[in-house]
């Protein structure tokens, strides 16, 4: 899932700025640009936490639950199944985060520097793979449709595993050099409060958070022309052959979880396309209101983006029959063991 914080350190013409500030030349004369948005902040003191708390709760949970039952019959997994429990076990380390973020919200960083990099770079790489996996079961669903005889060979288990591994090393090399430019500074707002950020290497961080949101528009924009190509050419081959009902429901199920993250995660991506745009200077803000008001959009749908990693498992619960049978009978055999104690 390709996501990236707003920009933390500029330096332009010599000049530094941390947090929310930037500057822009309109007619030869410099603007700073703060934070003035008192709904914002209110948000991000109120409404995050508690939005947070909330996504943690049911995530773990239900990611938690995804995971056990897929585990129970580990060596009978469905191809899809192998790359969901992949799924399953980055929104889990992503939710891992969310603790940190929160108190961070409400007090400032208190960790130190290596769970400042540490976190970063969890976030990051799971965030990466979330994206590319679904892309991944996208095309699984293709081969098995458009291409089945063809792709037998390809969607063995074992080349699977292996598919899946080479992207998880693939995902923690774009995420490792956020290790290097992550650390704690100070707010210049208030300089008693610590925050985790791109303070490292001065115009260096902040080149390097340019760089990284290129790749994380690569690493949205990509799986979601893979997906949409994918699953075009399964829906127009499904209509021309007889399918079973199973195929149908697993179709169904893989493109329901596709178009949910995309919705959760695609008014983000085009808002920070449009920062990363002013940024690079192809589009000019107007004024400081334009600016934050793009930079309160950003805050508010990247919380949403975030919600996605609790709403996998609720999607198989409601859709897939086999996960909620199999769920039913967790619960029950849970049950029957605390019953004979």
């Amino acid at each position: 899932m390709a996501v990236t914080n707003t920009f933390t350190v500029f330096e332009l013409d010599g000049t530094e700025y941390f947090d929310n500030f930037t500057d822009y030349i309109y007619d030869k004369k410099e603007m700073v640009c703060g934070d003035d948005g008192i709904g914002l902040q209110t948000f991000q003191a109120v409404f995050q936490p508690v939005l947070y708390s909330l996504i943690f709760l049911l995530g773990v949970a239900g990611n938690g639950l995804m995971i056990t039952i897929l585990l129970r019959r580990r060596h009978r997994l469905r191809i899809t199944e192998i790359y969901l429990l992949h799924l399953a076990l980055s929104d889990l380390m992503l939710l891992v985060t969310f603790p940190f973020d929160i108190v961070e919200n409400a007090t400032g960083w208190l960790f130190g520097e290596l769970l400042c990099r540490l976190m970063g770079l969890v976030q990051n790489l799971n965030l990466h793979c979330g994206s590319f996996l679904l892309a991944f079961i996208g095309f699984d669903r293709y081969l098995a449709v458009v291409h089945a005889i063809p792709s037998m060979q390809s969607r063995r288990p074992r080349t699977v595993l292996l598919t899946c591994f080479s992207l998880w090393l693939l995902c923690l090399g774009l995420s490792i050099p956020n290790v290097a430019f992550l650390s704690v500074g100070k707010s210049s707002e208030n300089p008693s409060t610590l925050f985790c950020s791109y303070h490292l290497q001065s115009i260096f961080a902040s080149n390097w958070v340019l760089t990284k949101r290129v790749l994380d528009h690569v690493c949205f924009f990509l799986p979601l022309a893979v997906m949409s190509y994918s699953y075009t050419k399964v829906v127009v081959t499904l209509c021309k052959i007889r399918k079973s009902k199973a195929k149908h429901g697993a179709i169904r199920l893989a493109l329901l979880v596709t178009l949910v993250f995309f919705f959760c995660w695609l008014p983000y991506n085009i808002t920070l396309l449009i920062t990363t745009m002013g940024d690079l200077e192809v589009i000019v803000y107007e004024n400081c209101k334009s600016y934050n008001l793009v930079q309160s959009v950003l805050d508010v749908t990247k919380r949403i983006g975030l919600s996605h990693c609790c709403l996998n498992p609720f999607l198989y619960a409601f859709v897939g029959v086999r996960f909620r049978n199999e769920l039913i009978q967790l619960v029950s055999a849970a049950s029957g063991s605390e019953s004979s104690v």
